[in-house]
């Protein structure tokens, strides 16, 4: 891939953005009882993608001061000089116009006006204000990145079930345990970024002690599913285990076998998320459902 464009795609943030697709696609097939129809699934796929990476790109061009103090953001193009902040500017506006065209055009304008304010949420409120405004940005700013399985199921059903709300729910929860494993392993860059990440503004062992509390409280938020009567017991059977794995990490966080424990934590919970709503997906196909037409009620049969 040429070098221009090898920096394009990077100020789209690829892994993030990819894990966002991800579970805004689930949201899709989790919508319908059989097959999503094909085009709200390709053109929500990619309306949603262009979405996420213009806030990712947004980002950038927020962060370029802080990205150059820290060492995990110091080669990003910004911060290199590779590209100017109005090559990027111009770069995310052009993704976010085609994402609400795109949405517009051959979703439903409902998914257009979501989905156009998760991306203020995250690419403004959060990176702009929140994310140097408190020690719980992550937390108050997790909402927009939750929002993407409502988007998905938004985009088939033309509406918002309580069972997206749910699945937003979990996302919302599993954000900062996510999240603060990373900072305390980054929290040298973010004090010298002075950026108030939890783990700088009231220290490390403050910071495990959430990640605990979080995760325990996640473990029980993803046996709502199950309990609602949205999945049945294969999905509750993997959210068990795929839980008690996460507990593992964030109680021995709590004594860190060594400095980098905390990327291994962070690690597992994008393993943990992906396998979580892997479950949700098959869970859905192998439990049999009525279905009432407009995606507003789902009934477990049997």
């Amino acid at each position: 891939m040429p070098g221009t464009a090898r920096q394009y795609l990077e100020l789209t943030k690829p892994r993030v953005v990819a894990l966002i697709v991800f579970t805004a696609v689930i949201g899709m097939f989790l919508a319908v009882p059989g097959m999503v129809p094909l085009r709200p699934l390709l053109a929500g796929t990619l309306g949603i993608w262009l979405a996420a990476a213009s806030a990712a790109a947004i980002n950038h061009l927020i962060d370029q001061r802080i990205d150059k103090l820290m060492a995990r953001t110091s080669q990003r193009p910004l911060a290199t000089g590779a590209l100017t902040p109005t090559q990027v500017l111009a770069f995310a506006l052009i993704l976010g116009t085609l994402s609400m065209a795109i949405l517009i055009a051959f979703v439903n304008p409902l998914t257009a006006g979501l989905t156009f304010a998760s991306l203020i949420g995250y690419a403004v409120v959060y990176t702009a204000y929140l994310k140097r405004a408190t020690p719980q940005n992550i937390v108050i700013g997790g909402i927009a990145g939750a929002a993407p399985p409502v988007l998905g199921w938004a985009a088939v059903s033309d509406s918002v079930h309580p069972y997206a709300l749910l699945l937003c729910l979990i996302i919302f929860v599993w954000t900062p345990p996510h999240f603060w494993a990373l900072a305390i392993f980054r929290r040298d860059d973010y004090s010298r970024a002075q950026v108030p990440m939890l783990p700088v503004t009231h220290g490390v062992v403050y910071t495990r002690w959430h990640v605990l509390f979080y995760t325990i409280l996640l473990v029980l938020v993803t046996a709502l599913p199950y309990l609602t009567g949205m999945s049945g017991l294969f999905y509750f059977g993997g959210a068990l285990v795929l839980g008690f794995g996460f507990l593992y990490y964030a109680i021995r966080l709590l004594h860190p076998p060594d400095p980098f424990f905390p990327m291994r934590v962070f690690n597992y919970s994008i393993v943990y998320l992906m396998a979580l709503f892997a479950f949700l997906l098959v869970d859905h196909y192998l439990m049999p459902q009525a279905f009432q037409p407009g995606g507003l009620t789902f009934q477990k049969v049997g």
